[in-house]
């Protein structure tokens, strides 16, 4: 095969049948072939450059983000939360008495939101008719899905500016709400986008479905030239609210809130000025052959018949594992040699060697500059504090994210990457990474890199309140103690 590498030499033997037909004159075909191999050699010369230019994978740009930001009066702070578990009499004293603590040692704040049918009193019923039923019905998850969806895509879609018909690729995530017609087909009919539109809609795929969508449209726009993709990620909770007694299902309750995140992504070279990062690479890790690890977030009928998603106490050990295996692949990736030679040396010595060492833990603070990871709760956040030994400022937006508006499920990155841009703490070049983990059980990476200096934007979930933290969360991590 003919490389760059081959071309000099084939120069070089067209100068040399030059030189020696000065001192050896040839016939005119000679010559004619001394040109022709000169003319060849000098054509490869400018086509590889620019085949290997022609051929280069499409760069992705992800051009802005949206974070849904409820409105004030669907707030539910510890004394909101209480009143509505009160409110639902299938709960028993001690069921009500559980979802205090969680709630006390969960990490959240007092200003996240519950969606709207929470305060409209549907479970004042009596224990005998709820049998089956998982919170709010099928019309009220249908208007909780319009409400954060809708918001979120017309205020992306007015940021960027792109015409809704010039979204290409559109892929929704919820995991406990997949209605027919699909979510991403309400988006479809409500934006009236075009018919060719390339449209998916993930279920069941947990709290790091975000990542999959955005891995998904990464894929899809490698092959899709000159398209604009969009992924809207969000979780229902009116379709998923607990009223039984159990208590890894009480759980749920007690962390996961209100919340969307709509993403735009190109391939477009001339959307490039305007994006904020371009999207590296993925790296997803599917733990679910191990059967702790596909149970240890699971959707289930409890002994009274009520659905719900049960989390057992695996998770944690289960969430560790399948990190380790997701920076496992993604480290040969992002890190320097240095910190590979020093993992792979102790690797060595502990599995070749039987050497007793402690293996050595790859700082991943020298190839990324920022962390987006799942505020998944309290449990969650301190498990990869201590798996990749990261401080306190760089688990910040994470914690902010949870404190301010809890467990949003998938969408849960996005909050921490928007608290980082209204810190304006993103810098032109540096990297983030953004980690999701999910049942299944599922690791699943992103890496970014921003395209600019990011500035304050003009509207956000954080505006409101960012001046308040990292300062106001004091009171919620002494609160256990």
């Amino acid at each position: 095969m003919l490389t760059t590498s081959t071309v000099p030499f084939i120069l070089m033997s067209g100068l040399l049948v030059y030189g020696t037909s000065n001192a050896f004159p040839l016939q005119p075909i000679a010559w004619l072939s001394c040109l022709a191999v000169v003319s060849f050699a000098l054509l490869c010369c400018i086509v590889s450059p620019l085949s290997r230019i022609l051929n280069r994978p499409r760069a992705v740009y992800i051009v802005d983000h949206v974070c849904y930001q409820p409105d004030d009066s669907l707030k539910a702070n510890l004394e909101v939360s209480e009143f509505l578990s009160r409110s639902v009499r299938s709960f028993t004293p001690p069921s009500i008495e559980f979802q205090r603590k969680i709630f006390l040692r969960s990490g959240l704040g007092e200003e996240t939101y519950l969606p709207p049918f929470m305060f409209e009193g549907p479970f004042n019923v009596d224990d005998g008719s709820v049998h089956g039923r998982t919170g709010g019905g099928l019309s009220e998850a249908w208007k909780e899905a319009a409400m954060v969806m809708f918001e979120s895509v017309a205020e992306l879609l007015a940021t960027t500016g792109v015409d809704p018909r010039a979204i290409g690729i559109l892929i929704t995530n919820c995991s406990l709400f997949s209605p027919t017609p699909s979510l991403a087909s309400m988006l479809v009919q409500r934006f009236k986008m075009k018919e060719s539109v390339k449209s998916f809609h993930l279920g069941g795929m947990g709290c790091s479905a975000s990542v999959i969508a955005c891995a998904m449209a990464y894929d899809l726009l490698k092959v899709n030239p000159n398209e604009y993709a969009m992924v809207v990620s969000t979780e229902s909770i009116t379709n998923n609210w607990y009223i039984g007694n159990e208590k890894p299902m009480l759980v749920t309750n007690c962390l996961f809130r209100l919340g969307c995140a709509a993403i735009l992504l190109t391939n477009r070279i001339s959307a490039s000025a305007r994006s904020k990062y371009e999207l590296l690479r993925s790296v997803r890790t599917h733990a679910a052959a191990d059967d702790k690890a596909y149970m240890c977030a699971f959707q289930k009928e409890d002994r009274e018949g009520i659905v719900a998603v049960e989390l057992s106490k695996d998770l944690m050990g289960v969430a560790a594992r399948a990190l380790r295996e997701n920076i496992i692949r993604l480290g040969p990736s992002i890190l320097p040699i240095d910190e590979q030679l020093r993992f792979v040396f102790s690797f060595l010595c502990e599995n070749i060697l039987h050497l007793q060492i402690k293996r050595y833990q790859p700082d991943f603070t020298k190839a990324v500059s920022h962390f987006a990871i799942h505020a998944g709760g309290r449990a969650v956040i301190d498990e990869i504090e201590r798996n990749l030994h990261l401080n306190e400022k760089l688990l910040e937006p994470s914690r902010a994210t949870l404190h301010r508006f809890g467990n949003t499920s998938a969408s849960c990155v996005w909050y921490a990457l928007a608290y980082m841009e209204t810190k304006q703490r993103v810098r032109k070049g540096e990297k983030v990474w953004m980690l999701g983990l999910g049942s299944g059980f599922k690791c699943n990476s992103l890496v970014l890199k921003s395209l600019a200096d990011i500035r304050l934007p003009s509207k956000g979930a954080w505006l409101d309140s960012i001046h308040r933290y990292p300062a106001c969360m004091g009171s919620i991590h002494r609160r256990d103690h």
